[in-house]
């Protein structure tokens, strides 16, 4: 397969010191919204990188489902190899691939686990189906079959047939903290515009243009 001619030129626009805004998160939020007005492809899908402990990293795309000032946040199950790997190591990477604009977020910080109440307060918002394959789905384990896994959410759906579906021990939220975070604008000529957020000691954020 010949792919060295496969090219384009990214002309969709520039960025410039003095259009970033102070706080890497209100400038995220700001790209995020863009990119949700724009309707662009699974704005919210963010890949997040971890690393296990003999050293090999491995990546997977998940869903961003809440932004605040202490960082970004997405749900798994625990059993999972990206919690189970999170445990063992809390440095990870995000990275958000806005390729229709023109436009990269990759950040890097600890991740944790949120509180119980507030992966409830998520959970109870979920369709009663995401609920019920919450519980059905042993996150990262071999599977025999498809049917294996449906016959589970069938068991499910009849365990929990009255009432609410309750919460998962082994389900949850983990909250990113970011102490670095990189914007990226493609340019022409490859001569794309990044811009770097490092988070100083005394909590302030350092800004500084990097090299394409």
């Amino acid at each position: 397969m010949e792919l060295e001619n496969l090219r384009r030129e990214y002309l969709l626009g520039g960025l410039n010191r003095e259009n970033l805004l102070a706080d890497p998160i209100k400038q995220f939020e700001l790209w995020l919204q863009q990119a949700i007005d724009l309707e662009i492809h699974d704005p919210t899908a963010m890949v997040i990188a971890t690393v296990a402990e003999d050293g090999q990293p491995s990546q997977r795309i998940v869903l961003l489902k809440h932004l605040d000032d202490k960082g970004f946040v997405f749900f798994t199950n625990f059993g999972s190899r990206k919690a189970k790997e999170i445990a063992e190591n809390s440095k990870v990477s995000l990275h958000f691939p806005w390729n229709d604009i023109d436009r990269q977020v990759k950040l890097q910080g600890k991740a944790q686990k949120i509180s119980t109440k507030e992966s409830l307060k998520y959970f109870l918002s979920r369709p009663r189906e995401s609920q019920l394959a919450a519980w059905a789905s042993e996150q990262s384990m071999p599977l025999t079959s498809k049917q294996v896994l449906l016959t589970q959410v069938a068991h499910m759906k009849e365990k929990f047939s009255k009432g609410e579906v309750p919460l998962p021990d082994f389900w949850g939220g983990i909250r990113v903290t970011p102490n670095l975070i990189e914007f990226w604008q493609g340019g022409e000529n490859r001569l794309h515009d990044r811009f770097e957020y490092s988070l100083q000691e005394d909590a302030s954020w350092k800004i500084q243009r990097l090299a394409p």
